[in-house]
């Protein structure tokens, strides 16, 4: 894709925001009296912002709702006017409970779309949805929202994968590698993933212990007013002395009912990314990285996790980088 085509592009985040009321699945829409249509919450980014921070912000300005994201919905895209094409991610999303309320502190306060943008939020079942949507476009989200919730894929709660953000370079750095920080790079790079963090809902965080490990765990912690939990086996070290131990503290998570923050070391992750592939269907494993360098310096895999009677299934799996 050339550079000039590149810019034409407008992107856009929302969510599909979910309940079930007497055993029946809900979703809740916006009507824009400006356009006198029916549709799902969603807006375009502010510079800066990450796709995953300005779907839960655009569903906070006009629903009113602080939400929770959960597995990717197919995004859609339409052209504008003068060549320019829209594209609008999407995602699943449920209501903040209180088990979200670290994830809430770590958000700045969204104001609410004014009465002449957005006039309207319902809740419909689906079927009315789908009839009630303005745009037959936009049915198809609702589609694959609907059939994951057949599936036993919809309710989900997130294991956040993180590597660390951008450090001293080993070569230039004389104490020991335990205490090697981060740049001023890699300190932006943690601030900037806060929200995206935040965004999954994540009330635990764990972490190796190790310096640059720390510095890019502790602006969420901070912000979340949450504790750091840290984890000799999650250090390279502690890694190469018994990777089933990073194996141990991945089942762990996947089976703690509630979403969560890891961060660890590039050679760490091939064995983080082996014990999430125990527990996933196969094209979810196609989808998990393969390659060395795994992650990014301040990049973050997102496992979404249904849990089944026979245990955790990891059905969904997204990448997200910092905007730094």
């Amino acid at each position: 894709m050339s550079s000039t085509s590149r810019t034409t592009v407008v992107e856009a985040a929302g969510a599909l925001v979910w309940r079930v009321r007497t055993g029946r699945l809900q979703v809740a829409l916006v009507h824009r009296p400006r356009y006198r249509d029916w549709s799902w919450p969603k807006g375009k980014l502010d510079p800066g912002e990450t796709v995953v921070a300005a779907a839960w912000r655009e569903v906070a300005e006009e629903t009113g709702h602080d939400v929770v994201l959960g597995v990717p919905l197919p995004p859609l895209e339409y052209p504008l006017s003068e060549g320019r094409l829209k594209r609008v991610h999407y995602w699943a999303a449920q209501v903040a409970g209180r088990d979200d309320a670290a994830a809430l502190r770590a958000r700045p306060p969204v104001p609410r779309a004014s009465r002449d943008e957005i006039d309207q939020v319902r809740w419909y079942d689906v079927e009315a949805a789908a009839a009630r949507l303005t745009r037959p476009a936009d049915r198809a989200p609702l589609v694959a929202l609907v059939s994951a919730h057949a599936k036993g894929r919809l309710d989900t709660r997130a294991l956040v994968v993180a590597r660390h953000g951008t450090a001293k370079r080993r070569s230039t750095w004389t104490d020991g590698e335990e205490t090697r920080p981060l740049t001023p790079v890699g300190r932006r790079q943690s601030a900037t993933l806060v929200p995206v963090v935040s965004a999954f809902g994540a009330g635990r965080v764990v972490t190796s212990p190790w310096r640059r490990c720390l510095e890019t765990a502790q602006p969420y912690a901070s912000a979340a007013q949450v504790p750091i939990e840290h984890v000799a086996a999650l250090s390279e070290a502690g890694h190469a002395h018994a990777p089933q131990d990073v194996t141990a503290v991945v089942e762990d998570l996947l089976q703690w009912p509630g979403d969560s923050l890891l961060c660890t070391h590039r050679p760490v992750l091939p064995t983080v990314l082996a014990a999430l592939a125990a527990h996933a269907r196969r094209s979810v494993r196609a989808a998990l990285p393969a390659a060395d360098p795994y992650l990014h310096p301040g990049q973050v895999l997102v496992a979404h996790v249904a849990q089944h009677a026979s245990g955790p299934r990891v059905v969904a799996v997204e990448t997200h980088r910092s905007p730094m």
